[in-house]
């Protein structure tokens, strides 16, 4: 058996702390920094937690190896189970060039840009969050938004701001499942207490947005639609991430919010022409006015459809049971882990949720979904194969990170800096969504930076007598407002919107609405952490 210990760098704690943090530090100066490719980053970490776990920690080399190997088995297992499958989906309708048709009805809508900017980039954004992640809505919502004759500069800037409330509950819930696994924290738990604080940056968002499209015109003329669309999308959040189920958060959330806005009377009235013309600056894409079949367009919604009857149908309890007891729970080999307390540690063991895993789930619908678009057996599968190929990269850079995470959590590293960090007592409150925030500005990713620092947040709270919990989900929360800003999602808004090389451009324009809601929510998690907002708490 390996015994966790606190203070094995010369008996000091902030000497093993500093050791400690060596892994997390190579790999954010080489991510932003040094600018390496995410995968090779989180490779050089991964190795670098190993030789701290085996020469500084004592963690027998056979043992650390194999947290490693568990780490990289959860990423592959269930989180991109769930990504590849999501995105396998979308992938589909493009094929059958049912998500033309799809863009096309989101174009009819209304004609109002500020509308149009709510319906794709936020409610839509959102959609496509939820079932894929990882940089999709950014690049689909931009270049959805320069088709309808968005400026691509906007567009880029529109997409990225919009990409913030729904991340945490991303790609079917990845972020809070990889939290939950990471700091051993029940994820019903985890995700209702995420879902108190994100859906608070909901109400907020879509007045950013028509700020964002048309200035304070913009804002004075559409804040009806604008609020009105951020509560129902707030309302949804909250309800499917405490009382349903965290995979749905984003799709519930999305759906009625879309719905909330097309039911505004003042959302369907057509756009004063000076209004379109101000801010319609680029080429509108002529194929808008193609008409498409009723039959074609059910179709084409037809995919979400099928996803959202899907998972609400494994969250009948009867079913929900039975799907549960088809997970099969292995004793991990070659680790033997106790806390410095000389008790047994979770990564002993490992759970496998062979069916009722989200991945699975979308894999049906998937299935279901190339039945209805009349998509060729063959044809789904180079596909898939295809949607494997294009995600390799982000495949290993999440298993590096996660196999990383695990090697920290497992040898001690990541308790040791949680006592030392929680010598900032009532201040870590205040800080913690800053952490987040800086960890998915850094790495691109929620799921990543809940990976890395997860189980570092629960020791410092833990150790200054905070929630463990609040802090958790306020290292997700805090994480969504960083996405804007991280390299990899900056470039990928360039390139959908053919503006290679004006990254630093974009950031000018989207770091204030980054800082500015990262501040309010540093602002709420400090009261949830003290009577003036604990009640909000579960």
């Amino acid at each position: 058996m390996y015994v966790q210990e606190l203070e094995p760098v010369a008996g000091s704690l902030g000497l093993s702390a500093l050791v400690a943090t060596l892994p997390l530090v190579i790999v954010l100066i080489l991510l932003g920094g040094v600018r390496l490719k995410a995968h090779l980053a989180g490779l050089t970490g991964l190795l670098a937690a190993v030789l701290v776990a085996w020469l500084a920690y004592g963690m027998p080399l056979g043992q650390t190896l194999s947290s490693a190997a568990q780490g990289a088995a959860f990423g592959l297992f269930p989180i991109m189970w769930i990504v590849v499958n999501a995105l396998w989906v979308y992938r589909m309708t493009v094929h059958t060039r049912h998500f033309d048709i799809l863009r096309r009805s989101f174009g009819r809508l209304s004609d109002d840009p500020r509308i149009q900017a709510l319906v794709v980039a936020f409610c839509f954004g959102a959609l496509l969050e939820a079932l894929a992640g990882f940089g999709a809505p950014v690049a689909i919502c931009a270049v959805m938004l320069v088709a309808l004759g968005f400026e691509p500069v906007k567009a880029a800037v529109v997409a990225l701001v919009a990409n913030t409330a729904p991340v945490a509950f991303g790609a079917m819930g990845t972020p809070v499942v990889t939290l939950a696994q990471v700091t051993e924290l029940p994820l019903d738990t985890v995700a209702s207490v995420v879902g108190r604080q994100t859906p608070l940056l909901a109400l907020v968002v879509p007045l950013v947005l028509v700020a964002l499209v048309d200035g304070r015109r913009g804002l004075r003329e559409t804040w009806v639609p604008a609020l009105v669309c951020g509560f129902a999308f707030a309302v949804g959040q909250f309800v499917a991430s405490n009382y349903v189920s965290a995979q749905l958060a984003d799709i519930g959330a999305a759906l009625l919010g879309a719905g909330a806005l097309v039911a505004v009377p003042h959302a369907r009235r057509p756009a004063a022409e000076p209004v379109r013309a101000a801010v319609l600056t680029g080429t509108r894409s002529e194929d808008l006015d193609e008409k498409d079949p009723p039959r074609e367009v059910l179709r084409a919604y037809a995919p979400y459809a099928l996803i959202v009857a899907i998972f609400s149908v494994a969250q009948i309890p009867t079913i929900k049971d039975w799907l549960a007891g088809a997970t099969q729970m292995y004793d991990w080999p070659f680790l033997n882990v106790a806390n410095p307390d000389g008790d047994p540690v979770g990564g002993n063991v490992f759970t496998w949720p062979i069916v009722s895993t989200g991945g699975t789930l979308v894999l049906l619908a998937g299935l279901c979904t190339a039945v209805v678009l009349g998509v060729h057996a063959r044809v789904a599968i180079r596909e898939w194969a295809a949607t494997v190929h294009e995600l390799r990269f982000a495949i290993l850079t999440v298993t590096s990170v996660l196999a990383l995470a695990y090697v920290m959590n497992l040898s001690g590293q990541a308790a040791t800096i949680g006592h030392f960090v929680a010598a900032a007592g009532a201040g870590l409150a205040f800080l913690s969504p800053v952490l987040g925030w800086f960890g998915v500005a850094v790495s691109g990713s929620d799921t990543s930076a809940n990976a890395l620092f997860g189980a570092l947040q629960v020791s410092a709270a833990r150790e200054s007598g905070l929630s463990p919990e609040l802090l958790a989900a306020a290292n997700s929360s805090g994480g969504v407002l960083g996405k804007m800003i991280s390299p990899q999602n900056l470039t990928i808004a360039c390139a959908a919107v053919g503006l290679a090389g004006r990254e630093g451009d974009l950031l000018r324009k989207v770091l204030p609405w980054s800082l500015g809601l990262l501040l309010v929510m540093c602002l709420i998690v400090v009261g949830q952490s003290t009577p003036v907002l604990e009640w909000m708490l579960p």
